[in-house]
């Protein structure tokens, strides 16, 4: 997470491998190409056996503390057919086996993450984990529950308030949390409240400020290419095995079922605010710029009870996210948290969050709250202080780690960000992606440079067989190095490519972070396979594209504009919306679309007049411009050719493009009417 599947990205190959395969528990390989772990991998895994802090079980016991039950049912299926969630898939974890094709703590975080059911946080707080990615918690107030993240998918979280009041006895839903913008916190709103008793106000949902903005904008204007890199870090082509996906860290998987939102009618704005729903009192803690843009943390002064959201979790998170997204700031982070300590931490019984499991007792509370505190801090500054030493960021991944005595400390493991790439991260926040190297402020591109380093280096025999040599001494970034060369400059050779997925399976097996293992299993598939294609189960609905705004439906326009198409052509449109009362000036100039709210040209070429609603039909799909123009619901004063243009010139995006050459661009996208919005990239999982 988070936004997460574009209807095509729980493409799944999961529809193919999601139920657990004869071979997983016999640990056969997937992949007829795959290869077991080498001997480099399995000395590697035995060593961090010995060295990482196993014997502390304190996870293993909280994790299943207030435990109350679990349901008959392992699968949770979705309205369209297909299994919105299966967490019996993973069921091979239970084998208290030892995975070499897993990194040890990876296994560890993967086995606390099969905890399915009901479990009691303290008398009147409860949480169903296992249903999705998030954990979706339960408030008892004095007439009914006020839910706190409502998980991706509508199913998923019906499923789960059914199984509370079977349990627990049935109560009405009265009021709904969305804790940030991630969609694995909101998408499942509509399987636990009507969107009619919220307008009506029957039922709040309070929301932190800016939440309805970031939970849309993050992901529209590069979704394409965000939606397409989720196949590497979430891995959601690879199947659920001990070589393929194993843990999302934060929680198993991301649910593949319907993704709504209803806007909400209670904003927090203020950095610290009280409020009391249905008898239960709530301080919430606005904390944007930490794990997500907008996010708040609440503190149940009668419960003693802290809820972290997603600020701190069993897991060091993502400064920078793979999938794409603004880089965080750690600082930041490491201050909230800092705030949460001094303003709640040290009368809090409990912290419970959404994802992991909570933490019981003062000291343990403070323990996890301190050492998240610092881990961040202790990011940002070590790799600053690196950097005004020299150390640029295309070495400080290779150059940073944590101190000792929190590497001890299972709260700040990298399970779901890496050391690596948040160290980066934090360079790049602060100086950018230049290493001030003039060498690479205007590299060559992979394609073109790569056939000079095959030429000098004597050809493909010689640089297979010199990566051979170092794949079989376990010197696998090495062989990286020179073996992707190769395939850049030589696409079709399947001996390198195949070559290559070897050596970053091996990466993949050795990573104690989900995403980034992800990420190397997944690129290993594509090189021996190609990019693969599946049915695709519908995971988002049209709810996300009517909270778009209209301002950022035209910059979007602007970004799939062909300017080739356009160049040396220049228009003036104005929009108008009568019923919300908005207008624009688009206009067309240096072969670029731009967008202003609140003006209208004196002399446009073109205005055209919609309303809002009208519009939404065009955004989702349901209607076309042509057809509401004809309709008379669109009407048109001036010169239609800039609208015609416009039409014309938008380039449809299709995220099946090749990431690594050679495995083949593929269609994955459905066509769509020029004007059509397509659906937001996922941000489940952060």
């Amino acid at each position: 997470m988070k936004f997460f599947f574009l209807n095509i990205l729980t493409i799944t190959l999961t529809i193919v491998f999601s139920t657990l395969s004869a071979g997983a528990a016999e640990q056969e390989h997937f992949d007829p190409k795959g290869k077991l772990p080498s001997e480099y991998t399995i000395e590697l895994q035995n060593g961090l056996r010995k060295s990482l802090p196993f014997d502390d079980k304190k996870d293993f016991e909280e994790a299943r503390r207030g435990f109350i039950a679990a349901p008959a049912y392992k699968q949770i299926m979705a309205e369209a057919g297909n299994v919105a969630w299966d967490i019996g898939s993973y069921d091979w974890l239970l084998q208290g086996k030892d995975f070499d094709s897993i990194h040890p703590s990876l296994q560890r975080v993967a086995v606390l993450n099969m905890n399915y059911g009901l479990f009691e946080v303290i008398p009147g707080i409860y949480q169903v984990r296992g249903y999705d990615l998030a954990n979706i918690s339960f408030i008892k107030g004095d007439m009914g529950w006020i839910v706190f993240d409502p998980l991706t998918a509508k199913e998923t979280a019906a499923a789960a308030l059914k199984f509370i009041n079977e349990q627990l006895g049935e109560r009405p839903v009265v009021a709904v949390v969305f804790s940030h913008s991630h969609a694995d916190h909101f998408g499942g709103v509509r399987g636990v409240v009507d969107e009619e008793d919220v307008r009506s106000g029957k039922v709040k949902i309070i929301a932190p400020v800016g939440f309805m903005e970031h939970a849309i904008s993050e992901n529209v204007m590069a979704g394409t290419a965000m939606t397409r890199r989720m196949f590497y870090q979430y891995g959601v082509l690879l199947p659920r095995s001990p070589f393929g996906h194993v843990d999302q860290a934060i929680g198993k998987n991301t649910a593949a079922g319907n993704l709504g939102l209803i806007e909400p009618n209670v904003i927090v704005s203020a950095d610290i605010e009280e409020m009391t729903v249905d008898g239960v009192k709530m301080i919430f803690q606005n904390t944007p710029g930490t794990e997500a843009p907008a996010e708040m943390n609440t503190w149940f002064p009668d419960f003693k009870a802290f809820w972290a959201a997603e600020n701190i979790v069993g897991t060091i998170h993502n400064i920078y996210t793979l999938r794409g997204a603004m880089v965080r700031d750690a600082l930041e982070w490491s201050k909230q948290i800092n705030k949460a300590i001094y303003l709640f931490g040290r009368e809090a019984d409990v912290m419970f969050a959404s994802h992991s499991w909570p933490r019981w007792g003062n000291d343990r509370v403070l323990e996890v709250m301190r050492a998240q505190r610092d881990a961040y801090a202790h990011l940002n500054n070590e790799v600053l202080h690196l950097a005004n030493q020299g150390v640029t960021i295309n070495e400080v991944h290779n150059v940073y780690e944590l101190p000792e005595s929190l590497q001890q400390q299972w709260a700040v493991h990298s399970y779901h960000g890496s050391e690596q790439h948040n160290s980066r991260a934090v360079i790049n926040r602060y100086l950018g992606y230049w290493d001030a190297n003039p060498a690479t402020l205007v590299p060559l591109s992979p394609r073109d440079s790569a056939p000079l380093y095959v030429e000098m280096m004597g050809g493909a025999a010689k640089i297979i067989a010199k990566g051979q040599q170092l794949y079989d001494e376990g010197e696998y970034l090495y062989a990286v190095e020179i073996l992707n060369k190769l395939v850049f400059a030589e696409p079709d050779n399947q001996e390198a490519k195949d070559l290559l997925a070897d050596v970053y399976e091996q990466i993949g097996y050795q990573r104690e972070s989900s995403s980034t293992r992800n990420s190397f299993l997944a690129a290993a598939f594509e090189l021996r396979n190609g990019i693969p294609q599946g049915a695709s189960p519908k995971a988002s609905g049209p709810d996300m594209i009517r909270g778009m705004t209209t301002a950022l439906w035209l910059d979007f326009l602007g970004v799939r504009l062909d300017s080739k198409k356009v160049d040396g052509k220049h228009f003036v449109i104005n929009i108008v919306t009568p019923d919300n009362g908005e207008k624009f000036v688009v206009e067309l100039s240096n072969a670029t679309l731009t967008s202003i709210e609140g003006f209208q040209a004196a002399q446009p070429d073109l205005t055209i007049t919609m309303n809002r609603a009208d519009l939404e039909t065009v955004m989702i799909g349901k209607a076309t411009f042509d057809q509401q123009i004809a309709d008379g619901k669109v009407k048109l004063e001036g010169n239609r050719e800039p609208y015609d243009l416009l039409k014309n010139s938008l380039v449809q995006f299709d995220m099946g493009f090749e990431i690594l050459p050679g495995t083949g661009p593929k269609d994955l996208t459905p066509d769509r009417t020029p004007f059509e919005q397509p659906q937001p990239a996922d941000t489940s999982g952060g």
